[in-house]
Protein backbone atom coordinates (compact mmCIF):
# COMPACT_ATOMS: atom_id res chain seq x y z
CA UNK A 1 0.00 0.00 0.00
CA UNK A 2 2.82 2.21 0.58
CA UNK A 3 4.07 1.99 -2.85
CA UNK A 4 0.60 3.44 -4.10
CA UNK A 5 1.71 7.30 -4.77
CA UNK A 6 5.30 7.50 -5.53
CA UNK A 7 7.42 10.69 -4.54
CA UNK A 8 7.51 11.97 -7.68
CA UNK A 9 3.97 12.14 -7.81
CA UNK A 10 3.68 13.83 -4.68
CA UNK A 11 6.81 16.26 -5.16
CA UNK A 12 4.93 17.60 -8.40
CA UNK A 13 1.92 18.81 -6.04
CA UNK A 14 4.26 20.62 -3.57
CA UNK A 15 3.96 24.37 -4.65
CA UNK A 16 5.83 27.23 -3.23
CA UNK A 17 3.43 29.66 -2.05
CA UNK A 18 4.42 32.62 0.55
CA UNK A 19 7.73 31.48 0.61
CA UNK A 20 6.91 27.96 1.81
CA UNK A 21 6.72 24.54 0.29
CA UNK A 22 2.74 23.55 0.55
CA UNK A 23 0.24 21.02 -1.07
CA UNK A 24 -3.04 22.31 -1.41
CA UNK A 25 -6.13 20.54 -0.03
CA UNK A 26 -7.55 19.39 -3.03
CA UNK A 27 -4.34 17.64 -3.79
CA UNK A 28 -4.41 16.47 -0.31
CA UNK A 29 -7.66 14.80 -0.97
CA UNK A 30 -6.96 13.04 -3.73
CA UNK A 31 -4.19 11.58 -2.18
CA UNK A 32 -6.30 10.43 0.85
CA UNK A 33 -8.81 9.60 -1.87
CA UNK A 34 -11.41 11.76 0.49
CA UNK A 35 -13.64 14.48 -1.04
CA UNK A 36 -12.04 17.60 -0.27
CA UNK A 37 -14.95 19.23 1.58
CA UNK A 38 -14.72 16.10 4.18
CA UNK A 39 -10.74 16.52 4.83
CA UNK A 40 -11.71 20.53 5.41
CA UNK A 41 -14.10 19.54 7.60
CA UNK A 42 -11.94 17.38 9.57
CA UNK A 43 -9.48 20.48 9.65
CA UNK A 44 -12.25 22.89 10.82
CA UNK A 45 -13.58 20.57 13.78
CA UNK A 46 -9.55 20.51 14.76
CA UNK A 47 -8.71 23.79 14.14
CA UNK A 48 -6.90 24.16 17.07
CA UNK A 49 -3.90 21.45 15.92
CA UNK A 50 -3.18 24.00 12.83
CA UNK A 51 -1.39 27.11 13.05
CA UNK A 52 -0.98 29.42 10.79
CA UNK A 53 2.47 27.95 10.45
CA UNK A 54 0.77 24.82 9.90
CA UNK A 55 -2.15 25.31 7.21
CA UNK A 56 -3.18 28.46 5.59
CA UNK A 57 -6.16 29.61 3.31
CA UNK A 58 -5.09 31.34 -0.43
CA UNK A 59 -6.08 35.03 -0.76
CA UNK A 60 -8.22 35.21 -3.92
CA UNK A 61 -5.08 37.29 -5.74
CA UNK A 62 -2.84 33.83 -4.48
CA UNK A 63 -5.79 31.53 -6.15
CA UNK A 64 -5.80 33.71 -9.29
CA UNK A 65 -1.90 33.60 -9.67
CA UNK A 66 -1.94 30.02 -9.36
CA UNK A 67 -4.76 29.66 -11.96
CA UNK A 68 -2.78 31.67 -14.51
CA UNK A 69 0.21 29.30 -13.69
CA UNK A 70 -1.32 26.24 -14.38
CA UNK A 71 -3.94 27.13 -17.39
CA UNK A 72 -6.80 26.05 -15.31
CA UNK A 73 -10.09 28.03 -15.90
CA UNK A 74 -12.05 30.22 -13.51
CA UNK A 75 -15.10 28.30 -14.51
CA UNK A 76 -16.66 25.40 -12.14
CA UNK A 77 -14.10 24.46 -9.74
CA UNK A 78 -14.54 25.24 -6.18
CA UNK A 79 -16.33 28.26 -4.72
CA UNK A 80 -13.98 28.34 -1.51
CA UNK A 81 -10.43 29.58 -1.05
CA UNK A 82 -8.34 26.48 -0.68
CA UNK A 83 -6.31 25.70 1.90
CA UNK A 84 -2.42 25.14 2.04
CA UNK A 85 -0.19 22.65 4.37
CA UNK A 86 2.91 22.67 5.33
CA UNK A 87 5.35 19.30 5.86
CA UNK A 88 4.14 20.43 9.72
CA UNK A 89 0.57 20.30 8.60
CA UNK A 90 0.46 17.16 6.71
CA UNK A 91 2.23 15.62 9.95
CA UNK A 92 -1.07 16.92 12.00
CA UNK A 93 -3.14 15.40 8.87
CA UNK A 94 -2.23 12.22 10.65
CA UNK A 95 -3.78 12.78 13.90
CA UNK A 96 -6.81 14.02 12.14
CA UNK A 97 -8.04 11.57 9.55
CA UNK A 98 -7.84 8.26 10.90
CA UNK A 99 -7.68 5.87 7.49
CA UNK A 100 -5.33 3.38 6.46
CA UNK A 101 -4.77 5.03 3.37
CA UNK A 102 -4.37 8.51 5.32
CA UNK A 103 -1.48 7.42 7.30
CA UNK A 104 0.32 5.68 4.53
CA UNK A 105 -0.16 8.56 2.19
CA UNK A 106 1.00 10.73 5.10
CA UNK A 107 4.24 8.61 5.11
CA UNK A 108 4.94 8.89 1.16
CA UNK A 109 4.37 12.55 1.49
CA UNK A 110 7.16 12.75 4.66
CA UNK A 111 9.87 10.66 1.67
CA UNK A 112 8.79 13.21 -0.73
CA UNK A 113 9.12 16.87 1.68
CA UNK A 114 12.96 15.17 2.27
CA UNK A 115 13.55 13.99 -1.14
CA UNK A 116 12.97 17.72 -1.72
CA UNK A 117 15.22 18.77 1.19
CA UNK A 118 17.95 16.98 0.15
CA UNK A 119 17.76 18.10 -3.07
CA UNK A 120 17.61 21.43 -1.99
CA UNK A 121 20.75 20.93 -0.07
CA UNK A 122 22.74 18.83 -2.56
CA UNK A 123 22.44 22.01 -4.77
CA UNK A 124 24.01 24.38 -2.00
CA UNK A 125 26.57 21.88 -1.16
CA UNK A 126 27.53 22.20 -4.34
CA UNK A 127 27.56 25.36 -5.06
CA UNK A 128 29.75 26.24 -2.09
CA UNK A 129 32.34 23.75 -3.50
CA UNK A 130 32.20 25.44 -6.78
CA UNK A 131 33.33 29.01 -5.12
CA UNK A 132 35.72 27.35 -3.15
CA UNK A 133 37.29 26.23 -6.59
CA UNK A 134 36.92 29.72 -7.90
CA UNK A 135 38.64 31.08 -5.24
CA UNK A 136 41.39 28.43 -5.03
CA UNK A 137 42.72 28.59 -8.86
CA UNK A 138 43.00 31.96 -10.86
CA UNK A 139 40.85 33.71 -13.69
CA UNK A 140 41.87 31.41 -16.51
CA UNK A 141 38.43 29.43 -15.56
CA UNK A 142 36.33 32.13 -14.90
CA UNK A 143 34.34 31.43 -18.30
CA UNK A 144 34.21 27.99 -17.01
CA UNK A 145 32.87 28.62 -13.63
CA UNK A 146 30.62 31.43 -14.77
CA UNK A 147 28.75 28.45 -17.01
CA UNK A 148 28.69 26.10 -14.33
CA UNK A 149 27.02 28.78 -12.00
CA UNK A 150 24.25 29.31 -14.64
CA UNK A 151 23.89 26.40 -15.32
CA UNK A 152 22.86 25.79 -11.00
CA UNK A 153 20.75 29.05 -11.42
CA UNK A 154 17.00 27.62 -11.59
CA UNK A 155 15.04 28.72 -14.89
CA UNK A 156 13.60 32.42 -15.17
CA UNK A 157 10.19 32.34 -13.97
CA UNK A 158 8.55 33.47 -18.02
CA UNK A 159 4.91 35.63 -17.23
CA UNK A 160 2.50 33.07 -19.26
CA UNK A 161 1.42 35.38 -22.74
CA UNK A 162 -2.59 35.78 -22.36
CA UNK A 163 -4.68 33.37 -24.41
CA UNK A 164 -7.77 34.74 -25.82
CA UNK A 165 -9.12 38.42 -27.56
CA UNK A 166 -7.32 41.64 -26.16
Amino acid sequence: MADLISTEVISAKILLIRGKRVILDKDLAKLYEVDTRQLTRQVRRNIDRFPEDFMFQLTKEEVANLMCQFGTSSWGGTRKLPYAFTEQGVAMLSGVLHSKRAIQVNIQIMRAFIQLKRMLLTNADLRHKIEEIENKYDKQFAIVFQAIKQLLEPPPMKPNPRIGFR
